[in-house]
């Protein structure tokens, strides 16, 4: 074999399915496991990964990827990196590492079922590629920020995140634990791989690496670029898993997992990255907004591919992307806000010329969130720094874990979508999330959110230094202003005047 080329073999190779002796097929592959919907076996033998590898050539660009990782970290630790970078931008790092490094490890075990419980033989071999790619991004993803704990206990929180009771923990745990954990491996091919990995996390891996080398960070796009490049390949399980679903008279099935699997991602996406590329990084390294990447690659690109899949566009979708322009800027005004209960500095992003940038980017941004800010300059400046952070807590949505928030000001438009169900009122951010919980209450029903929790009394005492308890944010972890307020000082005896048009 070790003669012939790959497309000799491979075919051949990975056609494991078999007729079982001693237990019935259905025993093997129990429906809950592997969520065939009874699509016949034989059917899916047509299953046709486009991403084909053998082990040996796995392996072989994995040891390359890693030497190449771990040869740019070794190479730049006596760098200054840490000491020279924008707050903002290790904000972003704290954040990031935070959010994903056990995400990743989480993603493992959806991999991992797809292995056991998969119909499709080509599915059960790409994914225990996938399994062991998840694995290594966990481990480097806790091994890199390892070395900043010393210098910053924040970084810490890439393994500590997933541990606590922090409530963008529980937001990620939720929409993770939905979408990876909780599935069968049919549901984890379309909702994982296709909706999670094809629609964002890659297309967010490509940008973040981009960002990292033009604030000068090497070593984190280096270990971004070297995830990314694996994520492209397990990505596409997803696709053929959807062809024959739709081929096999399944197509109303398969639409309703992708319209569930975006509108949670999206709510992710939008109160992680958002706030990252628009307020954290560096104005000078901004290449592009956040709204202008939502359109570009998922609204341009990803629509395509859901088309071109035969699917349709999810429901909501002119409703999500009229979100691009305000939902990840009352996501980050809320953040700051409530900057004690994040384990990262929140960069308020608030300079006179960040505002020239957010008004361009987004015309009438000052009217709205901008009457915000000028608020909470106006007490900064007058000495009243306690009038910027909360009392109590926010309403949080019973689906994405996050506070309902919308427009301020003139437009100010915020609306709680309630449900009752079984004698009990959810709160929803939208519409959207009120019909993700509608599509199977008994999934979502019994979860509290932080909100709950604290009227229920689970935190004590009953504000916001017992949150801080109840969340495990220790003295030294606690998130405040990412440049300690020194933009602030911009606006004394000088208000902010908008540029000229």
């Amino acid at each position: 074999m070790a003669i012939l080329q790959r497309s000799e073999w491979y075919d051949l190779a990975r056609t494991t399915n078999w007729t079982p002796k001693y237990v019935t097929d259905s025993e093997l592959f129990p429906e809950e496991m592997s969520g065939a919907r009874d699509v016949p076996a034989e059917k899916w033998e047509s299953y046709d990964e486009p991403y084909k590898v053998s082990y040996a050539e796995y392996v072989k660009v994995q040891r390359e990827k890693d030497a190449g990782a771990y040869s740019v970290k070794a190479a730049l630790e006596r760098s200054q990196m840490f000491e020279d970078a924008d707050p903002g931008w290790l904000s972003i790092l704290k954040a990031h590492y935070g959010a994903i490094a056990l995400g990743e490890y989480a993603a493992m075990s959806a991999e991992a079922r797809m292995v056991r419980f998969g119909r499709a033989p080509g599915m059960r071999n790409m994914a225990t590629f996938g399994m062991m790619d998840e694995n290594r991004h966990g481990q480097i993803q806790l091994y890199f920020p390892h070395e900043y704990c010393k210098k910053d206990r924040q970084f810490d929180w890439a393994h500590k995140a997933y541990h606590t009771n922090e409530w963008g923990a529980i937001a990620a745990r939720h929409t993770f634990d939905d979408l990876f954990m909780a599935r069968s491996a049919t549901e984890i091919a379309v909702m994982l791989t296709f909706a999670f990995e094809t629609g964002f996390t890659n297309m967010q891996f490509l940008g973040l690496a981009a960002d990292a080398a033009e604030a000068g960070d090497y070593t984190f796009s280096s270990l971004i670029s070297s995830i990314q490049t694996d994520e492209s390949r397990h990505a596409q399980i997803g696709a053929p898993a959807l062809q024959i679903l739709i081929e096999n008279g399944k197509k109303e099935d398969a639409q309703k997992l992708v319209d569930i699997a975006i509108a949670r991602a999206w709510r992710i996406f939008a109160v992680l990255t958002g706030p990252s590329m628009d307020y954290y990084t560096p104005l000078e390294h901004r290449k592009q907004s956040f709204k202008e990447f939502m359109q570009e690659w998922i609204v341009g690109q990803f629509e395509r591919s859901l088309l071109d899949m035969g699917l349709s566009l999810p429901w909501y979708w002119n409703q999500m992307v009229d979100e691009f322009d305000y939902q990840h800027h009352a996501y980050h005004l809320g953040i700051w806000f409530w900057r004690p209960t994040v384990w990262w500095n929140p960069a308020a992003g608030m300079t006179p010329e960040c505002r020239d940038w957010l008004e361009e980017k987004y015309p009438g941004w000052n009217d709205t969130f901008g009457k915000c800010w000028d608020v909470i300059i106006d007490n900064l400046l007058a000495g009243r720094p306690e009038l910027t952070v909360p009392e109590t807590l926010p309403i949080v949505c019973n689906m994405s874990q996050i506070p309902i928030c919308a427009i301020p000001g003139d437009r100010w438009k915020v609306q709680d979508h309630p449900l009752d169900h079984e004698g009990r009122t959810y709160h929803f951010n939208s519409a959207i999330d009120r019909w993700v919980f509608q599509q199977n209450p008994a999934r979502y029903r019994d979860h509290m959110t932080l909100v709950d929790r604290f009227l229920a009394g689970h935190i004590q005492p009953m504000n916001l230094m017992g949150a801080l308890q109840y969340m495990n944010l220790a003295p030294g972890e606690i998130g405040d202003d990412a440049h300690q307020y020194a933009w602030v000082e911009r606006y004394r005896n000088h208000p902010y005047q908008r540029k000229a048009a």
